[in-house]
């Protein structure tokens, strides 16, 4: 079995940030998103892998390498253009030939992985079987629709509700998605777009119509797509909230609190009043000086934070807070720097910070 991954596009929802990277190269817990779609494509025993990156892509290829970080075997598969998930399917198709296979799209995580799934898959032995979360807002996905155990319809972002069943990110298939992704048509130009896109529901609907056996498991824990700040910030702290305890440095001083679950890297400096409560993760070579560090905070390598105060957050590498303004619900991109100005300002400033910017508070 092979596994085909996305890390392509241009990340839109995200900018600032995706300006200057590929948006899964953003880390959540400190450890970017195309590496945890990797870490569970081969827990699931997977070791055939296939990503999809944009033309002239030099950042993934450069993480990822060849695969052997995970005893695995990477090719890579590049797109002209964003022309969609099925056009991702259809330019795979050599690389892929009669072998079953996981798609995963790469900014998408799940709690558990997807080794279970992969498992039921293989036993009912399917021509597709699609992994359903049920969510409060299924205008924002694909969804399917249910009736006595099967899907009868799947629709990309219902205007008018058919069900509350997101259809995940996660899709397992045999060879009849070939087949279906060459009779999908080009849908209708979506906004800030330039080109129509070939959809996958539609490659679902096709096989559903054509009576190839469509199945489907419902994901028991948390899902979660990562396509918008706020997502990133959720993300995050689902995945902080199931650490264990770690602490890799030697350098933190007596008076320094630490409350809960926490994981901190090597060669880290914790000083003076600080307040670490987890759960959280600091990075390698860090120096925190007389702040707290609040619960679901991730920190990037070699961040500095002084006087500072932050919660709920995401800080990149290389970044620098000296400020005493509590800073909440923030992504901070490499190499910020937040410093403090003269003024008197509420508490709890929300930021989404590009990379390299400085913002004085």
């Amino acid at each position: 079995m092979k596994a085909l991954i996305t890390a392509g596009g241009h990340g839109t929802r995200l900018r600032p940030l995706t300006y200057t990277h590929n948006k899964h190269l953003i880390p959540i817990a400190n450890r970017p998103m195309i590496c945890r779609a990797m870490d569970m494509v081969t827990e699931a025993g997977i070791r055939d892998v296939i990503i999809n990156v944009n033309k002239g892509d030099t950042e993934i290829r450069g993480l990822v390498g060849d695969g052997k970080a995970w005893k695995a075997r990477v090719q890579y598969i590049e797109q002209e253009a964003p022309l969609g998930l099925a056009h991702v399917v259809k330019i795979a198709q050599p690389y892929i030939g009669k072998d079953k296979f996981l798609y995963f799209l790469g900014d998408n995580i799940l709690a558990g992985g997807v080794k279970k799934y992969v498992k039921e898959f293989l036993k009912k032995g399917s021509s597709c079987h699609l992994l359903l979360s049920r969510v409060p807002d299924p205008e924002r996905f694909g969804v399917a629709e249910v009736k006595k155990g099967k899907i009868v319809r799947t629709v990309e972002k219902p205007k008018e509700y058919i069900s509350n069943l997101a259809v995940t990110g996660v899709y397992l298939y045999d060879h009849h998605i070939f087949e279906a992704v060459k009779s999908v048509k080009p849908g209708a130009v979506l906004p800030g777009r330039q080109i129509a896109e070939l959809d996958i529901p539609s490659a679902h609907q096709w096989l559903i119509d054509h009576g190839y056996k469509v199945t489907f498991s419902e994901v028991t824990g948390w899902w979660k797509d990562t396509g918008k700040p706020k997502d990133l910030l959720e993300g995050n702290q689902l995945i902080l909230s199931e650490i264990q305890t770690k602490i890799e440095t030697k350098d933190i001083e007596p008076n320094v609190l630490i409350q809960g679950k926490v994981r901190i890297g090597q060669g880290t400096k914790i000083s003076g009043r600080s307040i670490i409560r987890g759960p959280l993760v600091i990075g390698e070579n860090c120096i925190i000086k007389d702040s707290y560090i609040g619960p679901f905070t991730s920190i990037g390598n070699n961040a500095q934070i002084t006087d500072g105060e932050i919660e709920h957050s995401i800080v990149f590498n290389d970044a620098s807070i000296n400020c005493s303004q509590r800073i909440v619900d923030s992504i901070l991109g490499e190499g910020s720097i937040i410093t403090s100005c003269h003024q008197t300002l509420p508490s709890g400033h929300q930021l989404f910070v590009g990379d390299n910017s400085m913002v004085e508070l």
